[in-house]
């Protein structure tokens, strides 16, 4: 049976409305700030004090936060950490023999269940810094910074393939439609500047595996997802108007294009896209003087760009990258993604030492570089450096024994066991944490998957990965779903 309501006129107030109507907005008032109580509470995002309600407004952390931004450095293909900052000695005297039945080979292997032919590292090895951290001789300049950096040994994850594999560790899984890192960064924070995104992605020449999707907002509001930056070109397609367009008219443009949004807008209040849209806007014509003064490199010296390696053929495209990642973090930006061999470029399935030596060149400079030049600057105590791709490579060849040839071989994807390094902000270094078995092949000691390194990333900015939650479907959904460790010892 229908329930029919009957609303009896009250006496009007002075203002001309009813004490009915005077409780009931009185009433929700109160509401509204007990749910505004509750929701800090629970995880969700805190407008900081006197801010605004933009979507990227500066919001309150959830503690004291021990880095300002992120520069993320992802070697996109999978660094082989067993020739780099894993050495395993093990590997010279069973080179030759297949992967002995002590090592289970994981069914999901993009080996199946074969066994391969293990090969030894042909790398020459050394302790350097204080701390006495192994590094291979294909990074003598980043092994100059050892004593900055805390090496993950038991990095694990679970994608095998590339496309996977670049989503989990953006986003936590395998699967599309997943935050990424970036954006929930962006979503838990706001953004420190006003004309530039707070969430940069720069990448080489080649696409990134999986596109998009490493750097989107998913479930998460649109005006997350990170900014693609281009390095030839403008920044930004289409960000400049026409050459016949003033600034006025793009002003009036604009602002009648903002009523027609915020009209449409009201109809469809649910839209988040279209806020988004309107937020872009404005931000976008704010960057039109920023975005171009931002990765202008001109306006650095010629011994800041040798620092990074651009008088280098083989370097300069990452380290101009690098540079300007220096450049964002400097005017406020919180998380920068800078890949090195977009489309795959780590990737070594065979000739490993042709692929990893040119690889080692494009990288070791520039990022003994952006290090040096963070800390000459005093960002790197605010800036969180982070260094890893994917997943790592298998102790054993990606064939058969014929394949073990020094001028022929590889190794495969191995997301069981891998590195991963950070230095800066919060971060104790000088030390390895955990370790793979005595081939390389499987995290053993203190295994940390990747669940683990968001929580920590995100603890270092102030964030608890459980606390930071975004109601969707009727879940309250977290960036590390719902795992995930602080990774104690890295913190300083």
């Amino acid at each position: 049976m229908a329930l029919a309501t009957q609303v009896s006129k009250q006496p009007a107030g002075p203002t001309g409305s009813s004490r009915r109507e005077f409780l009931a907005r009185s009433g929700s008032g109160l509401g509204s700030l007990a749910l505004a109580h509750l929701l800090a509470g629970a995880g969700f995002p805190r407008r900081a004090s006197g801010a605004a309600s933009g979507p990227l407004d500066p919001r309150e952390p959830h503690h004291a936060p021990r880095a300002k931004s992120v520069i993320w450095l992802f070697m996109e293909g999978g660094p082989s950490h067993i020739d780099l900052f894993d050495p395993k000695p093990a590997l010279e005297r069973l080179a030759g023999q297949v992967t002995p039945e002590s090592f289970k080979l994981p069914v999901t292997s993009a080996t199946g269940s074969h066994r391969m032919p293990i090969v030894a590292s042909m790398r020459k090895w050394k302790r350097h810094g204080q701390s006495g951290l192994w590094v291979s001789d294909w990074y003598p300049q980043i092994a100059e910074h050892v004593d900055q950096l805390a090496v993950v040994r038991s990095c694990w994850a679970d994608g095998v393939n590339h496309v996977g594999a670049n989503r989990q560790m953006n986003s936590g899984s395998i699967l599309a439609g997943r935050p990424s890192l970036g954006a929930w960064t962006t979503y838990g924070l706001g953004s420190s500047n006003e004309n530039l995104p707070a969430f940069v992605v720069l990448t080489d020449r080649k696409a990134v595996k999986g596109g998009p999707t490493n750097w989107g907002s998913g479930f998460l509001p649109a005006s997350y997802q990170g900014t693609h930056l281009r390095q030839e070109g403008p920044p930004i397609l289409n960000l400049r108007p026409p050459e016949h367009v003033s600034e006025e008219q793009q002003r009036s443009r604009l602002d009648y294009l903002k009523v027609l949004n915020r009209h449409h807008a009201g109809r469809f209040p649910d839209d988040d896209e279209l806020e988004a849209r309107i937020e872009s806007y404005e931000l976008a014509f704010r960057m039109q003087s920023a975005a171009p003064e931002a990765v202008d490199l001109e306006r650095e010296s010629v011994a800041t760009k040798r620092l990074y390696g651009m008088d280098d053929e083989d370097a300069s495209r990452f380290g101009a990258n690098c540079l300007l990642a220096r450049r964002l973090v400097e005017r406020g930006v919180r998380f920068v993604e800078v890949y090195c061999g977009s489309g795959g470029g780590w990737d070594s399935h065979a000739s490993l030492e042709r692929n990893h030596s040119k690889m080692c060149r494009v990288s070791d400079t520039p990022i003994s570089g952006l290090l040096t030049d963070l800390e000459s600057r005093g960002l790197l105590d605010e800036t969180l450096v982070v260094w890893g791709g994917e997943f790592g490579r298998t102790p054993f060849s990606d064939g058969g024994p014929g394949s073990i040839a020094p001028d022929v071989y590889g190794r495969d994807h191995n997301p069981w066991g891998f590195t991963i390094w950070l230095a800066g902000a919060g971060i104790a270094g000088g030390q390895v944490v955990g370790s793979t078995d005595e081939i390389g092949f499987r995290a053993s000691e203190r295994p940390c998957h990747i669940h683990d390194i968001h929580a920590t990333i995100l603890h270092l900015l102030g964030l608890n990965h459980l606390n930071l939650t975004y109601l969707h479907n009727g879940r309250a959904e977290r960036p590390t779903i719902n795992g995930g460790e602080l990774i104690g010892e890295l913190l300083a």
